[in-house]
């Protein structure tokens, strides 16, 4: 997926910085759902490249299932876990949550390192 990620991303205009931080949003969000939902739940994930930079959403049929933050410090050397939105805060500020006719999807957008 993070291959698939940076290749299509990178035909359609996209710089290589801006790439390699979707292909990481994309891995985040994408592993979320899985560990949320199970291994064989289908997902749908979109990329693309806009004028503002990079959009990215993840689709996923389990509205009850919200990401939620780690009890757990962050920075603490026992987490296991919650470090993610917290990646997610930093590479795509303002991602939000909307549910939808088939579940929910996790919407984001990667502004352009130029």
């Amino acid at each position: 997926m993070r291959g698939l990620t940076a290749t299509v991303l990178m035909a359609y205009g996209a710089d290589r910085e801006s790439a390699a931080t979707a292909q990481l949003v994309v891995s985040e969000l994408v592993g979320n759902a899985q560990r949320a939902c199970g291994d064989h739940v289908p997902l749908v994930v979109e990329v693309y490249v806009t004028a503002f930079g990079i959009a990215v959403t993840v689709h996923d049929p389990a509205p009850e299932l919200l990401p939620r933050r780690s009890e757990v410090a962050v920075d603490s050397d026992t987490a296991e876990s919650g470090r993610g939105l917290t990646l997610l805060d930093l590479l795509a500020p303002g991602w939000c949550i909307e549910f939808s006719m088939v579940g929910k999807q996790i919407r984001c957008h990667i502004g352009s390192a130029e």
